[in-house]
């Protein structure tokens, strides 16, 4: 399913959205984050799928890979730890900003409790960086994160709760939560009242934008368009931004692409204002399994995402194996289940002989983003047929 958004644009970046996230800051946010152990010393891959985009019928499709950001496994690792500085900064001005990952306030920060609600990977990205900083931890899960997930988040010392519901009931007990016990939230989607951490949270994957302009750059190259998943909108919301501000009215043309029972973004989109996904949102994409878009997200996503399209599961899977057994001869690809929409969305549109729809032509220049490796082993094994590991090795 593809939706074209009628309040798409292609003004240069506004004034108004520029206060909120902007290049300069995720510039800072890159230098700030640059001395935690556990990110990558070097920017992640961005690899040309030379064989892929051939079978596809367009001109070149990159892949930013950030299997390879971190340990942690995702994109996420940039978000959660970003917001962290951050909401530390704000209770100790004092501090100095690239050296609170260093555990270098352990002491005074020993009181200083987080929690947040995650389907997997921004509650492991915001417990390693609690770890690192010092700060107490909890983490929200819900009914349909699974035990794998749950044991790589507690790994890094945070109090783990589980509830019954969905995502988004566990939402709402984290706010609970730490409404009970004087605890703040740093929650990657945001509602009513609740803004600013999650603003700093897409900033921080504006540090993946700054590089991929970067590699860009050097290779004197442009997108013509830019896929993104969905989720809550964050991570489209911080990466669309820095390429809207960059390119201006030449901007990529931009596409979120979703799990159809997880829609929400979609949904928005039709109805002109953030909604609610109007599925089970349970999905094997774990990470975009998300009912409610961020409010402050959709401020973005509404005025510069010219395409919200839907994907089925068994697409994502299909790709998963695409990516791991080197299907046309490109390098092969830890694509975890969230990590591969991007390329499960084209795939599915050439099956269908539709990529015109998304003006997508021998021309074209396509831009996705592995937002996430392995990050349930024994789940990625079981669906690809091949370990992790055994596709490291041959990369």
């Amino acid at each position: 399913m593809l939706f074209k958004n009628p309040n798409a644009t292609n003004s240069p970046y506004p004034t108004k959205l520029a206060t909120v996230l902007n290049q300069e800051t995720a510039h800072k946010s890159k230098q700030w984050l640059s001395t935690w152990p556990l990110l990558s010393r070097c920017a992640t891959p961005l690899r040309s799928m030379t064989g892929t985009a051939r079978a596809l019928g367009i001109n070149t499709l990159w892949i930013k890979d950030e299997s390879k950001r971190s340990k942690l496994g995702s994109f996420k690792a940039l978000g959660a730890p970003n917001a962290l500085i951050n909401l530390i900064l704000t209770h100790f001005p004092t501090f100095e900003a690239d050296k609170i990952l260093l555990g270098k306030y352990r002491e005074q920060l020993a009181d200083f409790a987080v929690v947040s609600a995650t389907d997997g990977n921004h509650g492991r990205a915001l417990a390693a960086a609690a770890q690192s900083s010092g700060c107490p931890c909890t983490i929200v899960i819900h009914a349909q994160v699974s035990q794998e997930r749950e044991d790589a988040i507690a790994e890094y010392g945070a109090t783990m709760v589980r509830i019954t519901g969905n995502y988004d009931e566990s939402v709402e007990e984290a706010d609970r939560i730490a409404k009970e016990n004087g605890w703040i939230v740093v929650s990657d989607t945001s509602y009513e009242g609740y803004t600013e951490i999650p603003r700093d949270v897409m900033q921080g994957y504006g540090v993946m934008a700054t590089e991929t302009a970067e590699q860009l750059e050097a290779q004197e190259q442009k997108p013509t368009h830019i896929i993104l998943q969905g989720g809550v909108g964050g991570l489209a919301a911080g990466v669309f931004s820095y390429f809207w501000e960059q390119y201006g009215v030449e901007r990529p043309t931009f596409i979120v692409v979703e799990p159809r029972q997880a829609d929400c973004l979609y949904q928005s989109a039709i109805q002109g204002k953030p909604s609610a996904a109007t599925g089970s949102v349970d999905s094997v994409m774990a990470g975009l399994a998300c009912g409610e878009t961020s409010q402050i997200a959709w401020d973005f996503l509404q005025p510069s995402v010219d395409y919200f399209t839907l994907i089925e599961d068994q697409d994502a899977i299909d790709s998963m194996v695409h990516l791991a057994h080197s299907k046309y001869g490109d390098a092969p690809i830890v694509g975890g289940e969230s990590g591969v929409a991007g390329l499960a969305l084209l795939t599915k549109l050439a099956k269908l002989t539709q990529l015109n729809a998304l003006s997508l032509n021998a021309d074209s220049k396509v831009l996705i983003v592995n937002t996430e490796g392995a990050t349930a082993p024994d789940l990625f094994k079981e669906l690809t047929g091949i370990s992790a590991e055994e596709i490291i090795a041959k990369q």
